[in-house]
């Protein structure tokens, strides 16, 4: 069969240019930046399990009705939805990415039924139908630097979707325990009360039996109005936790204030870990610190899509059709190798490079930024639980002793030694530094769950969407 010398010439043309693709990807190669990390931890570290614990945290609280409000947080929350939509539209831009280094064919058929208006050469009918193709050959790898582009932000997107995750975890987990906490400060504020109401009864009885003036009255009135409005307003406060942890887990009001009881409840306590790793590697899980590494990665590779669109491009375009006219066929066909030289843009090529290398350096900025924030934000945690731990055992000291005062007082009254109101003002000091200690308690597991958000929790745990394993 004899091939006429313009066909020859279009298939030695995409031949050669065949040959050409991924041997020429301009732009630079992406290197992970460096980035100075402290060698040791200078803050406290504290010991007791393991990191490798991490993953399950929160059931090791054995607090179920905290697992039961961190299952319904996980199920239903818009900051997740959000983070997987996310990552469903960079997984979408990856497909696109790529389907643009591939030929892409349409198919067309149509048929024409024609007439002139005397109707002397009657009706005519043509029918025809075709193939349509083109390919951009990616000489200089502007359609491999975009997919590469679009991979990295992907992985990004599912950093963030970790990151989302255990952001939720640490906000269930401390409203839970800044409820718990505030239940039990309001039966401490509820007994001051109480023991208020009592003085004020005592001294109304001695200003009525003329043994006490009446501007002691007056100071017991101020203090029982006092102490009851702290009593409301810490009550204000636990039905406003209530409202915040029904909208972190989306679940009914009804439902929460059931799961929480009508008791105060003790403070969860959580499972103690050890933090002997570096500092490197405990950084380096960190969901937003892996999320910012990989927008460098992405960044950098549009450098190279800005290059390559400095580059001539090279398409090869072709078309065959089968067509009938009054009985008779024919096939008629093309194909047409094409190459685009950019030769005067004003500079505006130049100037996309220029903006994609800033945008890159802007990325390695806010990838360090991010490093040093995690390093920051985990020195402060282990100092913070650190105190928050030797100030709560000075608090369980002298909340003790302030209770063995009480109960001293108490015997004294009852022997006939001391005055009630004696004995009240020792109650009023020993619920005054048990609502310390409940306060620093909480804080030390408010302080534990910011050190297990700080260094990235348990994420490996749970697969982002359409992440592989």
């Amino acid at each position: 069969m004899q091939i006429d010398k313009p066909l020859r010439l279009s298939w030695v043309v995409a031949w050669v240019a065949s040959l050409l693709v991924g041997c020429a990807t301009v732009g630079p190669d992406y290197v992970k930046p460096e980035v100075a990390v402290p060698e040791a931890w200078q803050a406290p570290r504290p010991h007791g399990g393991q990191l490798s614990q991490m993953a399950d945290w929160w059931a090791q609280f054995k607090d179920p009705v905290l697992a039961e409000l961190q299952r319904a947080a996980q199920a239903d929350s818009p900051s997740l939805a959000k983070a997987t939509a996310a990552i469903q539209s960079a997984r979408a831009t990856v497909t696109v990415n790529r389907s643009a280094g591939l030929p892409s064919v349409s198919a067309n058929a149509s048929s024409t039924r024609s007439a002139d208006q005397t109707g002397v050469s009657g009706i005519t009918t043509v029918n025809s139908a075709g193939l349509d193709a083109s390919w951009e050959i990616d000489l200089f790898g502007s359609v491999r630097r975009n997919v590469e582009s679009g991979q990295a932000s992907l992985q990004a997107k599912q950093a963030d979707w970790h990151d989302a995750r255990i952001s939720l975890a640490a906000e269930v987990a401390g409203d839970y325990v800044d409820y718990r906490a505030c239940r039990l400060k309001q039966a401490a504020y509820q007994d001051q009360a109480l023991s208020y109401r009592q003085t004020l009864k005592l001294t109304h009885v001695s200003v009525q039996s003329g043994l006490g003036a009446p501007s002691d009255l007056m100071l017991a009135q101020a203090g029982a109005a006092s102490a009851s409005a702290n009593a409301r307003a810490q009550q204000a406060s636990c039905d406003l936790l209530v409202k915040t942890l029904v909208a972190a887990t989306g679940l009914p009001e009804p439902q929460v204030r059931s799961l929480l009881g009508e008791g105060a409840g003790a403070l969860p306590s959580p499972a103690d870990f050890s933090l002997d790793a570096l500092p490197a590697s405990v950084i380096a899980q960190r969901p937003d610190v892996i999320s910012a590494e990989r927008q460098v990665a992405s960044t950098l590779a549009k450098v190279g899509v800005a290059e390559a669109n400095r580059w001539p491009t090279f398409t090869i375009t072709g078309s065959i059709a089968a067509a009938s006219t009054a009985g008779v066929a024919s096939t008629p066909w093309s194909l047409v190798p094409a190459i685009s030289l950019p030769i005067f843009q004003g500079g505006a090529l130049k100037a996309k490079v220029n903006s994609a290398r800033a945008d890159y350096d802007s990325a390695v900025a806010s990838y360090k930024s991010t490093v040093r924030n995690a390093v920051l934000e985990v020195e402060q945690a282990l100092v913070n639980l650190d105190s928050a731990a030797d100030r709560e055992r000075d608090a369980q000291t002298s909340a003790e002793q302030y209770r063995h005062y009480v109960a001293a007082s108490e015997t004294s009254w009852r022997a006939g030694l001391g005055s009630l109101q004696d004995l009240e003002t020792a109650r009023r000091s020993y619920l005054s530094a048990e609502l310390t200690r409940i306060e620093l308690q909480q804080s030390r597991v408010i302080q534990w769950i910011t050190l297990y958000k700080a260094i990235g929790g348990g994420w490996q745990s749970a697969q982002a969407p359409g992440e592989k394993s």
